[in-house]
């Protein structure tokens, strides 16, 4: 159960500082928890989990104890606990986000009863826990659902754990739309499964009010956000089911290694969902940005090559990877239109845009692993003359890995096609770069980037 003395006025106290009225706050500032399962189990516990413990059931308790204190619902997708109507607003942040990065017009998240604790939807199938569309009145009060009888293409979904997205939806007799949700007027659909393997707690509807396809990127990130969500709910259930476990006295040795083995899976499941979720991620920001090369990955990837040309340490160049990859990702709540668009954008435009780093790295913020890639993404637009943004920082006082992504991204934003013009050849790049090593650039990484060019 979530603290209520502890809420801030988003539901988690940690959102207060983040961009105002921005439905990303929500989705992550829910602690998502540690980035890479290798990262998960430390030496240290591991020597705790293979200690001398005699005792085998004692042994197997103190176990399951060491997995799920790094998995309390305080340290992950904290989207289970709730009691009350009230806590489940987040659900609608979420929505609302979700309609935000995937630029459709309505999204509507469903879940079992099993997970809708504190609402009443009649022994539904599935009950609506979040949109994105504003209610005058109370949405859970008309417990919106679906039976497990409903002629529905999300029930559909439900069953077979399988996506489906229709272009048209005048064409199939299975989509039943609900009024409350404005649901007559739309013309467009997709309904993903939220789940982990077998094991499913909901589904995500996507809806466009004119008949739109949604690209294949963002499908694919929309896949990976649900089963993210399955994944750690699931995650959760479980590290209650332990700890009901861990008390019973008369509990079986079976029963325990049971559970720690479907622990120990859920735990690597999600190091591998946030791990596609975070790539997945760069490559929608990629498309929303009109690059027709994956231009997140090539910056991360030549970020690396900097990094190991300039002698930096694994850890260090892992981060700085990272970084590279993510430094655009406040671009994904841009609308599309802002990088097709060829003419003259307006002052509200040209804001939003050049805005977006503050958006990203508010996203970063509470991923953990991810945590120590901030300043490098906040501070990548400074320059070396002290004409940068976000604070003018000068030279040296710029965060080093800052620094190498900058030049990282400006060399493949030059050497890349956009949809408003083609790509500079290398040597027309690398002259650009030179020029201005030591105004907008560190010199010394201008000059790892050529003896990289050299190599390559």
């Amino acid at each position: 159960m979530v603290d209520k003395e502890e809420l801030g006025a988003s539901l988690f106290s940690r959102t207060l500082d983040f961009v105002e009225n921005d439905p990303l706050e929500e989705i992550f500032a829910l602690n998502m928890g540690d980035f890479i399962s290798e990262f998960l189990i430390s030496e240290e516990l591991a020597g705790k989990i293979s200690g001398s413990v005699k005792d085998k059931t004692t042994k197997l308790k103190s176990q399951l104890k060491e997995l799920i204190s790094i998995y309390s619902l305080n340290n992950t997708l904290c989207v289970l606990g709730f009691d009350s109507k009230d806590e489940y607003v987040v659900y609608n942040s979420i929505a609302k986000t979700l309609t935000q990065i995937l630029d459709v017009d309505a999204c509507h998240i469903y879940l079992t009863n099993e997970f809708t604790r504190g609402l009443n939807f009649d022994e539904k199938l599935l009950g609506l826990v979040g949109s994105s569309i504003d209610f005058d009145e109370d949405i859970y009060a008309k417990r919106l659902g679906y039976s497990q009888d409903d002629k529905s293409i999300v029930v559909k979904v439900f069953n077979t754990l399988e996506k489906i997205q229709i272009k048209d939806v005048s064409q199939i007799d299975n989509f039943v739309p609900k009024y409350e949700l404005k649901e007559f007027d739309v013309k467009s659909l997709a309904v993903v499964p939220m789940h982990n393997n077998a094991h499913i707690v909901g589904v995500i509807v996507i809806e466009n009010y004119k008949e739109k396809t949604i690209k294949r990127a963002y499908m694919n990130l929309l896949e990976t956000i649900a089963r993210l969500f399955g994944t750690s709910m699931h995650l959760q259930k479980t590290v209650e089911q332990v700890e009901e476990l861990i008390v019973d006295e008369n509990i079986r040795i079976e029963e325990l290694q049971q559970m720690r083995a479907e622990l120990t899976s859920l735990i690597g499941d999600l190091g591998s969902n946030q791990q596609s979720f975070v790539e997945r991620l760069a490559k929608a920001v990629d498309e929303k940005g009109q690059y027709k090369v994956a231009h997140s990955q090539r910056t991360a990837e030549l970020s690396r090559k900097l990094c190991n040309q300039i002698g930096l340490n694994e850890k260090t160049t892992d981060l700085v990877y990272y970084a590279g990859l993510l430094q655009n990702i406040g671009k994904i709540t841009l609308p599309e239109s802002l990088f097709t668009n060829k003419g003259k954008l307006s002052k509200e435009e040209w804001e939003r845009l050049q805005n977006h780093p503050n958006v990203g790295v508010n996203l970063l913020m509470n991923i953990n692993f991810l945590s120590e890639v901030i300043p490098y993404i906040h501070y990548h637009r400074e320059r070396w003359d002290g004409g940068g943004e976000p604070e003018g920082l000068k030279g040296q006082s710029i965060p080093f890995g800052s620094r190498i992504i900058a030049v990282a991204d400006a060399y493949t934003a030059m050497t890349s096609d956009r949809s408003y013009r083609e790509a500079m050849l290398q040597y027309e790049a690398l002259e650009v770069m030179k020029s201005e090593a030591g105004i907008k650039w560190d010199p010394d990484v201008v000059n790892a980037l050529f003896e990289v060019m050299e190599l390559v």
